[in-house]
């Protein structure tokens, strides 16, 4: 290959003569292109390199290969390089990247450049920002020197991720279909019947937006059906899509789990002596956790107990780097809903192999904690066991037996199991009661679904002695398995639970003191001093309003390699242990023990190690996540359940307050609900923040957070899980917020001061 000329210049092309058959490399047509911009066609560059004949084949097989691979770019018979990604640029990781070596493509890109390039994303060992599978990052580009672009970045940032675009369920009508949005906000569209594709009536489908007509009127056009929750039985299937939660797995992961054996005695402590027993809700179908307990004869510490817990090895089946352990690092997390599970670890692993069923054999990791008769711990040791589950129980017959109707299983027992566990639980409700967690009154509502998927019921489960003593047994467990960690100085997930910010604190304060109530005395607040606060607020009869508000003031619990305590349950260490079926943070614990007290060789990898601030992060994210999906359910499910209700009086509380309205929260169902500011009445509402109260500015009628009200409702949309009131009740009186300001203010002008305006009424309240 001889080459005639070089590229001189931008305004003068010399041919590159090729001997036949020799076709130029990638990197010389992007010299060329780089260096001639008027070369903008194929012809231009067989003309360049002076191809002929036969061989303009080849040449053009080369350049369909170049666009194919993003390095050049056609818009019809015009030839360019692709666009090259900014210095800083916003990307998407692949929620099936390899975590070990994560690769990233650019979260915009439009199809004429070309194929979307690959980023390969460095993260040393010192960065502030790790970014996980899933996440959406700003980050730095790096092009490197060669010719063909081989981009790398680092994170700067992780992104909020937008949801996934506009889906929504077809309805069809007399005019053809529409689209009805699962968003709030978003609108009904049209849909062509040439846009319909395989979609029919019920569909959850994903559309994309087109535009018709003169008017350009908005249209969609779906582009997939995700499914339909009405055949499927699942409303939850569409916060899986709007959410992108995977629900359904690979086929290598479920091929994987299929050929998992059972685990044998070899190396574990045989425990299969000890009547351990699950509790559990009665509908469960895992159960990760069994507990016992004894009493202590050691002399030396009277009136003790000995408590034995065995939690799931699910650290024997799903080993790191398996295909398994990529995809529970992905999920993060099982979600629940009230109408399916979408579990961590398939089936074969969560409901069979690690569910510690009733009388099988089962490996776990096995915990011995030794407390005194005040519940204060003394000593504790981890084991790797196998055990047998002498009785697989529900909250409700456990309680039932102790308090004095046990049937014919929990009868025999009653005085080996259950008794020294209540002893047992006993002694820990006194430490408990010594250390003073923060003690919130919020009731968890529950849905009851019917055969048909709808809802049957909403009810507050009753709180038992028997999940109590489930929960301190579980928080011990999760304090040792952080202590032990700690001393051998391996590295761990702490679930740590911040203290409220100085900032909550303040807007605590002043919505107390508007109720006439002792405000937080600054920095350095503890459980205890909030819970003080919650006990004079019950005896003031405002304990809704004060409960609320208390929850708001709390930081957000989180995953992170660094500790800095959990302030909710008033514990200096704390790492999750106790459910590694249904939580990854709890896999990860577990393989640190198995690690760090030498347990076997399935144990935390070195790389694994290195990355635990990235699966903190990540894991966080989903449990997020998950709780987003949950609620979002849930909400549709009640708007449905109450959408032949229009027109129907409710009793409820205001659950929050913002400048454009009040949202209520129904006694009946626990369903929320919006009431705009413009239904309030004639009066001109401000939102004064430091008392959470819309408050009238003429009358000083006033809708503060926990006030009881009495709504209609007037509109549901159960695809968004929407419901709109209108208030009924009159607020309470009180002084009007800045009457001697308002003449001196112009017309039209927001009023002054801490208050912000809402909007302007548009009638009388009904």
């Amino acid at each position: 290959m001889s080459k005639a000329d070089t590229p001189r210049s931008n305004k003068t092309k010399r041919a590159a003569v090729y001997a036949p058959g020799v076709i130029p490399t990638r990197e010389e047509i992007l010299e060329a292109v780089l260096a001639y911009p008027d070369i903008a066609s194929k012809r231009d560059i067989a003309r360049y390199f002076g191809i002929k004949g036969d061989d303009r084949k080849a040449l053009k097989a080369v350049l369909r290969e170049m666009e194919a691979d993003g390095l050049l770019a056609r818009e019809r018979k015009t030839i360019r390089i692709a666009r090259e990604l900014p210095a800083v640029t916003v990307l998407d990781i692949p929620g099936d990247a390899d975590p070990d070596a994560l690769h990233a493509f650019p979260s915009k890109w439009n199809e004429e450049d070309g194929e979307r390039p690959r980023v390969e994303i460095r993260t040393p060992g010192n960065a502030r920002v790790v970014p996980a599978p899933g996440d959406r990052i700003l980050a730095r580009i790096d092009r490197g020197e060669e010719l063909v672009p081989n981009y790398t970045g680092r994170a700067m940032k992780i992104l909020a991720k937008p949801r996934k675009a506009d889906i929504g369920v077809v309805r069809m009508d007399e005019d053809g279909a529409r689209l009805v949005p699962v968003e709030r906000k978003a609108r009904e569209m049209r849909i062509s019947s040439g846009d319909l594709g395989n979609a029919r009536d019920g569909d959850l489908v994903e559309v994309e937006i087109v535009e018709s007509g003169r008017l350009r009127i908005p249209r969609a056009k779906v582009v997939s059906v995700v499914g339909n929750p009405q055949s499927e039985g699942a409303v939850s299937l569409i916060a899986l899509h709007a959410l992108d939660i995977p629900y359904r797995f690979p086929a290598i992961v479920l091929r994987e789990a299929a050929a998992v054996e059972p685990a044998g005695l070899e190396g574990r402590e045989d425990w299969r002596d000890i009547p351990l027993i699950t509790i559990d809700p009665a509908d469960a179908k895992d159960h990760d956790d069994a507990v016992h307990a004894e009493p202590d004869t050691d002399p030396r510490n009277p009136g003790g107990h000995i408590v034995h817990v065995a939690i799931a090895d699910v650290a024997r089946y799903v080993q790191p780097g398996s295909a398994m352990d990529r995809e529970a690092f992905v999920r993060g997390n099982s979600v629940y809903f009230p109408d399916r599970v979408v579990p961590m670890l398939p089936e074969r692993i969560s409901n069979d192999l690690c569910s510690l069923r009733s009388m099988e054999n089962r490996p776990a990791m096995g915990l011995r904690i030794v407390i005194d008769a005040e519940g204060n711990k003394k000593s504790h040791s981890f084991h790797r066991v196998m055990m047998r589950s002498a009785a697989g129980l529900s909250y409700e017959r456990a309680q039932g037996a102790i308090d004095g109707t046990p049937d014919d299983e929990t009868g025999p027992l009653l005085e080996p199991v259950l008794k020294p566990l209540w002893a047992a639980y006993a002694a820990l409700a006194r430490a408990r009661e010594k250390r003073g967690p923060l003690a919130l009154d919020l009731p968890e509502r529950r849905i009851r679904l019917d055969d048909k998927g709808l809802v049957a019921d909403v009810y507050v489960p009753e709180r038992l002695v028997a999940h109590r003593l489930i929960e301190e047994m579980m928080v011990l467990s999760n304090v040792c398995a952080a202590e032990t960690l700690e001393k051998r100085n391996v590295g761990l997930l702490y679930r740590v639970h911040d203290e409220p910010g100085r900032e909550k604190l303040i807007t605590l304060g002043e919505f107390l003191k508007s109720l006439n109530l002792p405000t937080p005395r600054g920095e350095g607040m503890r459980p205890r001093d909030f819970n003080q606060i919650l006990v004079r607020a019950e005896q003031e009869g405002k304990s809704e309003q004060v409960n609320e508000m208390v929850l708001r003031s709390q930081a957000q619990a989180e995953y992170a390699p660094e500790n800095f305590g959990h302030f909710g349950l008033n514990l200096d260490r704390y790492a999750h242990f106790t459910s590694p079926i249904r939580r990854y943070a709890d896999l990860i614990v577990h393989r640190a023990l198995i690690r760090a007290l030498d347990l076997g060789d399935d144990g935390l990898s070195e790389a694994e190690e290195l990355r635990l601030g990235q699966i903190g992060q990540h894991i966080s994210a989903t449990e997020r996540r998950a709780m987003a999906a949950e609620r979002e359910t849930s909400d549709r499910l009640l708007a449905h359940y109450l959408a032949d209700r229009i027109g129907s009086r409710f009793t409820g509380k205001v659950a929050g307050v913002v400048g454009a309205g009040l949202f209520i929260r129904l006694d009946e169902t626990g369903a929320d609900g919006f009431v705009p500011v413009s239904s309030l009445g004639t009066d001109y509402f401000r939102f004064i923040e430091e008392q959470q109260a819309l408050v009238g500015e003429r009358t000083g009628e006033r809708f503060g957070i926990g006030d009881r009200v009495e709504v209609r409702l007037l509109e549901a949309a159960p695809m968004a899980g929407a419901l709109r009131f209108e208030i009924l009740s009159e607020g309470m009186r009180g002084e009007a917020p800045g009457r001697g300001k308002r003449s001196q203010r112009k017309p039209g002008q927001s009023p002054r001061g801490r208050g912000k305006p809402a909007a302007r009424p548009r009638g009388k309240r009904r």
